[in-house]
């Protein structure tokens, strides 16, 4: 593939794949405003969080199957169309009850892209390539973490809360259109798979009967379910507890997925020498040690407002190791049932995901413990499963990064 060709297809894949943080994190900012302009409490406002990603973690079930019956671009001209409408409704919206049953329909049409990407990646670069493109599509994805927070903070401050929302729609609309012209379908109609129920839940059960990828999905799952932890609570827990402005939140916010980014980077050239498996051991280690220590933190409040930045930024940042190795770890073997195994995948992770986020939000008492021992837990059940589920299954499956 010619290399201007291949910075614009992870450009637009990276773009697909950053429709979650995006509709999650631009709006961060905003949480503490719509307890005042919806006389709603913080655990109600939370729940636009756990919807957003109950949807997010249902519709992948969704496009996988149809993905790999109608190819990848046409799911993507309904679900970037639902998106557009969605955030439309958001913007528009007058109640709390109706913008969290909006934000579920805004993440049945976001999900696609993620799902969509990694099935596009899986079907153009072979087992071994996948890690590191995995790698590069995470520091595009990255972007997104950095700019949403600080952008959201600035559009409310500049033009108010619903502003942030037809800018997600102004956002969608342009990704349909680059879709539509410039993406290339890479599912050719002799590898299009049955949509037939009976045929769609046997994938689903074949899939899941592979234990290195039902291990290595449900690895991914509590690591990112901890980073999910941490932007549910970290509005209240920066904005109300440490009283940082949100102006100033966004670039804390930013910051953490800046060293997402770099670490997505080193591992790019990390897998030049080491295993896959090698990588997530020790960045899974180092990610439970950091959220143990948070937990500390956030029960004694050791080491003030710089020491749960610091081992929040160790939380977040280990994940540039993590995700992009399990996934690949994950789709490796997957052939035609790609859409299928990448939409569980993703339905794993944010499943898990909505149930943290829907737990902190339960537990929010006024300080940050329900934050920080969530994301201890996620991170020490991540190293626990990896290392009885994924790593026992390592006889029976290829590592695509071995030698």
């Amino acid at each position: 593939m010619p290399r201007r060709r291949y910075a614009e297809l992870i450009l637009l894949l990276g773009a697909l794949t950053a429709f979650g943080p995006l509709s999650i994190d631009m709006y961060l900012p905003a949480l503490p405003t719509l307890e005042n302009v919806f006389g709603a409490d913080g655990g109600r406002v939370q729940w636009t969080l756990a919807s957003f990603f109950s949807g997010f973690a249902i519709g992948q079930t969704i496009y996988g199957p149809i993905a790999d019956r109608f190819g990848r671009k046409q799911p993507l001209y309904a679900s970037l169309t639902l998106f557009v409408l969605a955030s439309a409704g958001c913007a528009l919206t007058k109640s709390i009850d109706a913008l969290i049953g909006l934000r579920f329909l805004q993440a049945v049409g976001a999900c696609a892209g993620g799902v969509i990407s990694r099935a596009m990646v899986r079907d153009l670069f072979a087992p071994h390539e996948t890690a590191r493109v995995y790698s590069t599509l995470l520091m595009v994805f990255g972007v997104a973490p950095i700019l949403a927070p600080l952008a959201g903070g600035q559009i409310l401050i500049a033009s108010g809360w619903r502003a942030i929302f037809w800018l997600l729609a102004f956002f969608g609309a342009c990704c349909l259109i680059a879709v539509i012209f410039r993406l290339p379908e890479t599912h050719v109609p002799t590898d299009r798979s049955s949509l037939r129920v009976g045929r769609v839940l046997s994938a689903y059960a074949h899939i899941l009967s592979q234990r290195s990828f039902l291990g290595y999905a449900v690895t991914v799952g509590f690591a990112m379910a901890g980073m999910f932890a941490y932007i549910t609570g970290s509005p209240f827990v920066f904005i109300e507890l440490f009283q940082t402005p949100p102006e100033r939140f966004g670039f804390i916010f930013g910051s953490n997925a800046l060293g997402l980014i770099v670490a997505s980077r080193v591992n790019v050239r990390l897998l030049k020498r080491f295993e896959s498996r090698s990588i997530v051991k020790a960045a899974l280690a180092f990610q439970a040690a950091a959220g143990l220590l948070l937990f500390v933190h956030g029960v004694t409040g050791a080491g003030g407002f710089w020491a749960i930045v610091g081992l929040i930024f160790a939380c977040v940042a280990s994940n540039g190791f993590v995700l992009p190795n399990c996934t690949a770890l994950a789709m490796a073997g997957q052939g035609r049932s790609a859409g299928a195994a990448s939409a569980l995948l993703g339905t794993l992770q944010f499943g898990i995901a909505a149930l943290i986020a829907a737990v902190v939000g339960a537990a929010e008492n006024g300080t940050a413990a329900p934050m920080t021992g969530v994301m201890a837990f996620c991170g020490v059940a991540a190293l626990t499963l990896n290392h009885f589920i994924a790593s026992s299954s390592s006889s029976a499956s290829s590592d695509p990064h071995s030698t």
